[in-house]
Parts: C-alpha cells; sequence; structure tokens
C-alpha cells in the first residue's frame, strides 16, 4: 500500500519569533508535561535529533542491547511501575526488532508509546530503496498496535501525543506507534504550541505562548463510570444466586481494598488471572489463586449459577492453559470491563458493564453494604477449602518444588517482583505462587507467549519501581536477549537473574515426547554461563542448596551488578523444599 503524504512541512501559520526550536526538541518536552521520566532506545541516524532536548529535561534515556529489549523493558516498566513506558526506535529494521514487544504488549493490554522516525516525506513509500525504507512502516506496526500515526507537519505533534494518551487512559491499553519523517524531526516547531507551565501543585498554569492550545491537550481522560441501574441489576442478581463465583482480572491490578470487600460481601469463591495475582492476599479463604484451567476450577466455575467477571478477557492462557476448548461458562455470565468489544468475546455477557474496574467494584460494594440482605452466606468459604484440597492432587508433581522456590524467594526478598519468560517454574508459578501484592508477579507466558521477555522486562521493571527484582528465566529463553545483562551491568542493577537450566527447550520438549514425536531442535547446546555472564559484567553463582542461595540473596541485592543464579531442574535440594511446601499460603 502507497501512503498518500503531504508535499511540504512548511504551513500557513506565522513563525514565532521566539528560540528556534525543533519538533524533535518540543516532542521531548510534551513528553516529559505528561509524566514521561524514561525512554528507553538505541541512536540512529535517523533518529538522533530527537535526542537534542533530552538534556533540556528530566527524561533518563537507557540503552538497551537491541529494540526487543527495549520494548520488553518499556514493557516491564509499566507492569511494576503503573507509568507509560517510552520507546526512540529507528527506522525499518528497530521497527521490525520491536514488533514482537508490541505483540506482547498488546495481547495482555500493557500501554507502551513506540515514537518512531519514517524516511523523509518525499522519499516515504517510494519504493526507491533509500536506507531502512520499508514499504508501509505504519501498515505494517498497525498490525500490533492500538494506532499508528505519523506526524507530517509539526502543527500536528500536541494533538497527537494527547490522542495516544487518551488512548492508554480512555480504554483499554495497549502500545501506541507515533512516527515523524526525519525531515518534520528536524523542523522549526516555534510556533507550534508548548505544554503548559505545571503549578506546585500539578495544575496547569497559563501559557503565555500566543499559539497555545485553547485548552489544556493533558487533561486526563478517564475511563466511563458505570451505569447505576446496572450495578442495581448486578446487586439483584447477587442477592438471588445461590452458587456464585468471582473472577477478577488483570484489569483490577490498582483496584483498592474493595476488590477482597465484594468476595467477602457476596461470598463468593474468587479467582484470580495471572495478572490479577495478589488482589486478594495469600491464604484469603475465597481465593483459590490461578487456577481456572485445573479440572477442579473448571468444575466449580461449569457449576456457578451466576459468574461475577471483572476486568478479564476470559483468555486461554488464564483459562485453558491445557488448550483443549474444556472451559465453560453454564450460568448468567455478569461482565465488567474497559473494553466494550471485549464485553462480548470469547463468551457473550448476560449483563455487560462498560467501566473502569475502581468505580463499579467500590459502587457494588456500596449496594451490597446498604441492602437489607447484605452479608451474603452461601458457606463459600467451606466449599474453597474442599476445592483447595482437591487442587492440590490436581497439581503435577514437579511443581511443589519449583513453587517452593518461588515463595522462598518472596518471603526472603522484601517487596521483591519476580518477572518471568516462558519457562517451568513460570508455568508452574502462574499456578501454584501467592504474591503478596499486584504488580509483584508478571511473565510473557501469558497472552502472545514469546520467548526472552524475562531479563529484559526485569531491567524495566527495576528500573520503574526502585524494588528488589529476580527475572525467572530459562537457559533457552536467556539465549533469544542475553545481551541486555550488559545494559543491566553497565547501570549498577543488582538484578537476580534465576537462571532455570533444563538443557534446551525443556517444555517443548515434554510437549513432543508426550506425543511420540522426534525430538528435534529442542536438545540445544546450553553455553557456559559462568565466563558467558562475566564477559557481560555479571557475577555468577551455581545454586545447589538452600542455605547458599539464602545467603546469596542476602549479599547479592545489596550490590551493584546483575548476577546469574544457576539453578539444575534436577537439584536435590528443589526436592528437599518441595517435600515440605503448601499451596495457598
Amino acid at each position: 500500500m502507497t501512503q498518500s503524504v503531504p508535499t511540504s512541512t512548511q504551513s500557513a501559520t506565522p513563525r514565532s519569533t521566539s528560540t528556534p526550536i525543533t519538533c524533535g526538541e518540543l516532542l521531548v518536552q510534551w513528553l516529559e508535561y505528561y509524566g514521561v521520566d524514561t525512554v528507553f532506545g538505541i541512536p540512529g541516524v535517523h533518529t538522533v535529533e530527537l535526542y537534542r532536548g533530552l538534556p533540556s529535561t528530566g527524561i533518563r534515556h537507557i540503552t538497551p542491547r537491541h529494540e526487543q529489549g527495549a520494548g520488553f523493558m518499556a514493557d516491564g516498566y509499566y507492569r511494576a511501575s503503573g507509568k507509560v513506558g517510552v520507546c526512540f526506535i529507528i527506522t525499518g529494521p528497530g521497527m521490525t526488532n520491536i514488533m514482537t514487544a508490541m505483540a506482547q504488549a498488546l495481547a495482555d493490554s500493557i500501554p507502551m508509546l513506540v515514537i518512531s522516525s519514517v524516511n523523509n516525506i518525499a522519499q516515504t513509500g517510494s519504493g526507491e530503496g533509500h536506507l531502512h525504507e520499508l514499504h508501509d512502516q505504519q501498515g505494517m506496526v498497525s498490525k500490533v498496535a492500538l494506532a499508528s500515526k505519523t506526524i507530517w507537519q509539526p502543527e500536528a505533534l500536541p494533538k497527537t501525543i494527547a490522542q495516544a494518551f487518551a488512548l492508554f487512559n480512555g480504554g483499554r491499553p495497549g502500545p501506541v506507534h507515533i512516527q515523524l519523517p526525519i525531515d518534520v524531526i528536524t523542523a522549526d516547531a516555534s510556533h507550534v504550541a508548548k505544554p503548559p507551565t505545571k503549578n506546585q501543585d500539578g495544575s496547569n498554569q497559563a501559557s503565555s505562548n500566543q499559539n497555545s492550545l485553547n485548552q489544556s491537550t493533558a487533561s486526563t481522560v478517564k475511563l466511563p463510570s458505570p451505569n447505576p441501574e446496572q450495578l442495581d441489576r448486578i446487586v439483584e442478581q447477587l442477592q438471588t444466586a445461590k452458587n456464585p463465583v468471582l473472577l477478577y482480572g488483570g484489569g483490577c491490578v490498582d483496584v483498592d481494598s474493595d476488590a477482597e470487600k465484594l468476595a467477602e460481601l457476596i461470598d463468593a469463591p474468587t479467582f484470580l488471572t495471572i495478572n490479577a495475582k495478589g488482589l486478594l492476599p495469600p491464604a484469603h479463604p475465597l481465593s483459590l489463586g490461578s487456577n481456572q484451567s485445573l479440572p477442579a476450577g473448571r468444575a466449580l466455575i461449569g457449576e456457578a449459577d451466576v459468574v461475577l467477571a471483572i476486568g478479564t478477557e476470559l483468555g486461554e492462557t488464564d483459562y485453558d492453559t491445557v488448550l483443549d476448548g474444556g472451559f465453560r461458562i453454564n450460568g448468567t455470565l455478569i461482565r465488567i470491563d474497559c473494553d466494550a468489544e471485549q464485553l462480548q468475546r470469547p463468551f457473550i455477557a448476560d449483563i455487560a458493564v462498560l467501566s473502569d474496574a475502581q468505580s463499579a467494584i467500590s459502587g457494588l460494594c456500596q449496594r451490597l453494604e446498604k441492602s437489607a440482605k447484605s452479608g451474603l452466606d452461601h458457606q463459600a468459604t467451606n466449599k474453597v477449602e474442599q476445592v483447595k484440597q482437591v487442587m492440590t492432587q490436581e497439581m503435577p508433581a514437579n511443581f511443589a518444588g519449583q513453587n517452593a522456590l518461588l515463595k522462598l524467594l518472596r518471603d526472603e526478598v522484601k517487596d521483591v517482583i519476580i518477572v518471568g519468560d516462558s519457562t517451568q517454574p513460570v508455568y508452574s508459578g502462574n499456578h501454584g505462587f501467592e504474591a503478596l501484592a499486584t504488580r509483584r508477579w508478571f511473565n510473557s507466558a501469558t497472552g502472545y507467549g514469546t520467548l526472552g521477555y524475562g531479563l529484559p522486562a526485569a531491567i524495566g521493571a527495576m528500573l520503574g519501581s526502585n524494588k528488589p527484582v529476580i527475572s525467572l528465566i530459562g537457559d533457552g529463553g536467556i539465549q533469544f536477549t542475553i545481551s541486555e545483562l550488559i545494559c543491566a551491568a553497565e547501570l549498577e542493577l543488582p538484578l537476580i537473574v534465576l537462571l532455570w537450566n533444563n538443557q534446551g527447550y525443556g517444555e517443548i520438549r515434554t510437549y513432543m515426547e508426550n506425543r511420540g514425536l522426534p525430538l528435534i531442535g529442542v536438545s540445544i547446546k546450553t553455553p557456559n554461563f559462568e565466563p558467558l555472564a562475566a564477559g557481560l559484567g555479571a557475577g555468577y553463582r551455581r545454586i545447589i542448596a538452600k542455605q547458599q542461595l539464602l545467603d546469596a540473596l542476602q549479599e547479592d541485592t545489596q550490590g551493584k551488578q546483575p548476577i546469574i543464579y544457576e539453578v539444575d531442574e534436577s537439584d536435590e535440594f528443589l526436592k528437599e523444599l518441595g517435600a515440605v511446601f503448601s499451596y495457598f499460603s
């Protein structure tokens, strides 16, 4: 598809007599105005002019070693901090490199702003073989983004940035791409609206610039509040339900204590998706963790007469991890979500409420507390306890040692965030691990399911949160992005990389074995990680005992360098940990 583009960056708007400023310089000012404090990127000849204005802002720049790493870092940065991750990416190969990270973010509803260059206006879509030229960069990237926009003139910059943040805040979030032709980045933007000055209280101060926007483009776009009549209808359904079940998803990650209160008010067994872990505390008497795919979990949901699903897409990687299509909802389905389309897929809702999770949950709690029938009693705690016992028996035998290891890490390292790749302990932890708070456990085994995520996303999480972070990644997956270890070393981050070594692609190897397939391509050669870590500026330990691990964590979380902890799946100390492990704790 050939793009139709303007022929000039010139505008009929009179030039300002103020100090000249380029569009690239103005762009970073607007980013700072929207609260951006970190940008991930690799400079290239097509993007260097985006960097000219950075020193005049408070925005720090982080240089990954691959554009895919930049995207994963921005993803982890948001998941740990709640702040939008921003990337500066080069035309062409930079954009094709970051698309995998954007696809993961899109699948998991993670806001990410990817700002790239594109060839000069006259060259865009020409097919003449210019440096980094793609046939249709915007069309390609739009497939893994909520939107892909081109700024053809400097005047469009403020509104385009405002539109991006409106998409992040006003609906189901995801990545947004903005590209600027090289000659637009360097064009004079002296006449373009500047960001309003912030007052001490954070409000906007009127700008003296005669070309300022008539209203603040940074005004917060908020999700819709729930329809009161719909909330009343939901309460009626809950009050007459005999066997309700509550499903919380990642859209509830920032809901306050009302999430726990709602579960208790309706006395319902409650499931958390992987990205909602921590919404209810470990061992809560109504929580069944993230075990919707286990037979006992499926049975409980299938038997429910009312299923209340909030902030969850009811997707396969949370509700059908065995991939057999056996997850069913047979009762009345009530859904609350910020995405109108998602309210009717993959299951059509009987009652569909378009709303942010916090407002809807708080509204339901207020109504239930005022109701004469508040304090519903379905004997749910007894039922949950029985189901927990069955689920414990349904867990695969090797899950116990892996989850015991994860629980040890959680309890030993205060406020730790565990960032996972697609690797065996992550799969088992998605079922058996209980987080102490939200934004403390996330991984790429959900949604898009990419490899190589765990290391760079952990770097982003550490930068965004200033909390201790452990990257959980396999010996196969780490080979996708191990070069990012030197970025962590450069930043002097005491990142713990727990490397799960099963000599190749162990999960796929088992999958092939179970189906009688020839084991081709899965038993790859594993590097010698000790000298490799040293070459990348990181430390290394081969962990073989519990006490050794405890001593190492105490020392290494206070250090100034990343370090690899290599653990072999056959280690005896894992069996010892598993022998005394208790699920749902």
